[in-house]
This record gives C-alpha cells, structure tokens and sequence, in this order.
C-alpha cells in the first residue's frame, strides 16, 4: 500500500505527465525537422524553378524592342506567318494555313523548314509554338538562309548545323552554327555553369545547375535585329539576351526549324516589326505609362488626365490587342 500523501502523489502525477509532454512535444518537433530537411534537400536535389531562373537570366531590352512587344500584334494571315511549302522536308507537312508544320514519323531522319518569307533589315519578332513534348532530341529553332539544307539521314542538328543557319537546341540549351557547338544560351547561364564546375561542385544546387538544361516552355519569341545583325530569344516575358551576332546583313533570313521527332507540331506566327527609325514620341509616352501602370492596371488608362491622342493610342494597344488574339485563336 502507497502511504504517500495524496497531494504528494498528485504533485508527481502531473509532474510526470509535463515531463512526457515536453518529450513528446519534442519527438514531434524533431520529426518536424526532420521532414523539413528532407524536404528542403527534396526541393534542392530538383532542378530549379523555370520561372525563377528565366527570371535571374533575363536581361535589359532596348526601347525599340519594348514598343514592339507592347504593340498589338499584326492580323491573322500574314505573309510572314508562314511556312514554306517548298523550302522543306519531304517528311513535314503543312496545315491549310502554312502557320502549323508536323513532321511525319520517319526513322533516322532529320527535317527542317523555313518560313515562306523572310527579312533583309529592321527589327522583327515571330512567335514559335512547340510543345516540349514534342520536341525530343536535336529540337532546333533558329535563321536560315536561303540554302540551309532542311533534310539528312540520321539524328541531326540541321538549324545550324551549316553555315548558312543559326540554331538554338531547345532540349540542351546549346547553340549552333556552322555545325560547330557555340556554348550555352542564354550566356549568363553559361557562365554560371562554369563556375559551378570550376570551383570543384562545391554544392550540390551549383553542380546540378551545371548539369540540368533550363526548360523552356512551348511559347518562345524569336527577336532577329537585321540591321544589328543579331538575334536572341524571349521566354516567359524575359529577354534572354543575344545569342548570335555578326550574322549577315543586306541577305534574307528566315526563321527556321528541325527537328527528329515524330508527329512534332511546330506553330509559326508573325507578330510585328519596325525600321531601324527610331520609336515615335507617341509610343515611347504610352510606353512609359503602361510601365509605371503595370500589367494588371493597363486597362485603366481612360481614368488619366491624358491628351486625347495618347488616351486613343493606349485604348487601341491594349484593347486592339486583346481583340486581334481573339480574332487569331477563335474565342
């Protein structure tokens, strides 16, 4: 028989039940820990987020390239829309339209196409659809002239693969021309690989950043600056950069795709250009404004005390916009 008091035996009742209490509230917060290292070194072992990392990539744009990506985009049908019908594979075929190539499910070949009609100067902007899972291996988008070979045996980089093309693969991140590998693109990246790699993969994001290509989503805008002689790329709304330079001047380029895999659809549209001229006022002041509005108050402009003139212009960039996508996709 337990002689003890009983408010003794009560003290050390709760005394022991604090005690289990703290140490299970301890086991639960180690587990908490736990998982949350595990999920932490989870999210560190995958590679890093697309949008993030387009993000850290994205470099500044030129005033001229501003004023075209915020421009309505030209009407459906345009003559640069579309692909060649006779300046391609045997194994691509053409949608009624000539905006849509699919390439046939060949074995051991490479097939390209370019547009129908191309650009000696100015600074001009297509927009290329293509599925990530429907590229493949050796998925290349690019310029070509008007020799650029568009058929080959075996599993090829044909976009670049010559010197009459300048491609970028889209599954490595590696750009090509004159059938010579030229680095990684965007160039920033490139750099940040070999860093990781130099400094001996100190950490383990570094290394996997060396190793991991950056996904590139279906929606890539083509920029190709005639006059400068460049071309580059914007992803996700970010400008990443040039990728080629030097190219020729005063010659017809064209845009320009191959690929390996069966059954690839590839969607080609031209959305707009301009001259080597500067901007006009007009634009670079609606411009300005959209930027300071930002994009979820562009339709907000009637609400300023603007000229008329530059409330009409903005009314027709945002809503002459809006309308022409709907127009072009149906809905």
């Amino acid at each position: 028989m337990d002689w003890t008091p009983r408010g003794q035996r009560l003290a050390v009742g709760k005394t022991q039940q604090r005690t289990e209490d703290i140490s299970t509230t301890k086991l639960f917060i180690q587990m908490g820990l736990s998982l949350s290292t595990w999920l932490h070194g989870r999210k560190a072992d995958g590679p890093p987020s697309s949008s993030c990392a387009l993000r850290s990539l994205a470099v500044p744009i030129s005033s001229r390239l501003e004023v075209i990506l915020n421009s309505s985009p030209v009407g459906p049908g345009d003559s640069h829309s579309r692909w060649s019908s006779v300046h391609c594979s045997p194994h691509v075929r053409l949608s009624a339209s000539k905006e849509e190539a699919r390439r046939s499910p060949v074995e051991r070949s490479s097939d390209g196409v370019r547009a129908e009609k191309g650009v000696t100067g100015g600074l001009h902007v297509w927009e290329v659809v293509w599925m990530p899972n429907h590229r493949g291996s050796h998925a290349v988008l690019g310029i070509s002239r008007q020799g650029c070979p568009l058929q080959a045996l075996g599993y090829n980089v044909l976009v670049g693969g010559d010197i009459q093309s300048w491609g970028w693969e889209l599954q490595t991140n590696q750009i090509w021309h004159d059938g010579q590998n030229r680095g990684a693109y965007p160039e920033k990246r490139g750099r940040c690989c070999n860093e990781a790699e130099s400094s001996s993969q100190r950490t383990q994001p570094g290394s996997l950043l060396a190793e991991t290509p950056l996904p590139i989503p279906e929606r890539i805008l083509m920029v190709l600056d005639a006059d400068a002689g460049t071309l580059g790329f914007v992803v996700d709304g970010y400008f990443l950069g040039v990728a080629f330079e030097d190219l020729p001047r005063g010659v017809e380029l064209f845009p320009a795709v191959s690929s390996v895999r069966g059954g690839a659809c590839i969607r080609l549209r031209y959305l707009n250009g301009a001259t080597r001229d500067p901007p006009a006022l007009l634009a670079l002041c609606g411009l300005s404004i959209r930027r300071h509005l930002g994009p979820r108050r562009h339709n907000q402009t009637d609400k300023l005390p603007l000229p008329p003139a530059l409330r009409r212009y903005l009314f027709l960039v945002t809503n002459g916009y809006i309308r022409k996508i709907n127009e072009h996709t149906g809905t």
